[in-house]
């Protein structure tokens, strides 16, 4: 039977750490807009920040339709299923706020993805998401599914351009300024990738 959490840590938070994989599910006000529901791999492009907070790694792609509806209403859901081991499903439902490259957070924020070479991946925004209802259900029916790797083609693909040439190839989809159904995404031209944070004497 499926179980409401008050925060995310212990059990819950290592289960979602160590998943291969998670979804993403938004949708805009409008009655007939566009629902979106997207796979987000690479491990460690996701992180616990707090027992109420996650954030992800929002990386270059052909659209943007999870950006446009956070800017419009901010709801989101988040789950991870095990497709090893027993079987779980998590569900995190709440508000989140995807952070740009221009926002005095980003430096910190991206602390939080030390695995992660985001300079190989046309890291766009990184998203925030405070929950407001954790769940997670028996999962009995998700098939067994073995992790081999993550590919390599996105890093492949992505790593050869620089902030003016990603900012070119966004500019030339339909999809990432505006989404499917016409409202605002990610804003262009992209700001520069800023630097790292200062040591501290």
């Amino acid at each position: 039977m499926g179980k409401t959490y008050e925060r995310i840590d212990g059990r819950l938070r290592t289960f979602i750490e160590e998943q291969p994989l998670f979804f993403t599910a938004t949708a805009p006000l409008a009655g007939d807009g566009t629902i979106n529901l997207s796979p987000k791999g690479l491990r460690g492009s996701w992180a616990v920040l707090d027992p109420h907070t996650v954030a992800y790694l929002d990386f270059a792609g052909s659209n943007a339709e999870t950006i446009a509806h956070l800017r419009e209403n901010g709801r989101i859901t988040l789950m991870w299923c095990a497709f090893q081991g027993p079987p779980n499903i998590v569900r995190v439902h709440g508000r989140g706020e995807p952070v740009f490259r221009d926002d005095p957070r980003w430096t910190e924020l991206a602390g939080y993805f030390p695995d992660i070479d985001t300079s190989v991946h046309g890291l766009r925004a990184i998203i925030v998401v405070r929950a407001e209802l954790v769940r997670d259900t028996c999962g009995y029916a998700v098939p067994f599914m073995s992790y081999d790797a993550d590919r390599d083609l996105h890093a492949r693909r992505f790593a050869r351009e620089d902030d003016a040439s990603l900012s070119d190839y966004f500019t030339r989809k339909e999809h990432v300024a505006r989404s499917i159904d016409g409202l605002p995404g990610l804003p262009l031209p992209l700001p520069p990738t800023p630097g790292p944070r200062p040591a501290t004497p």
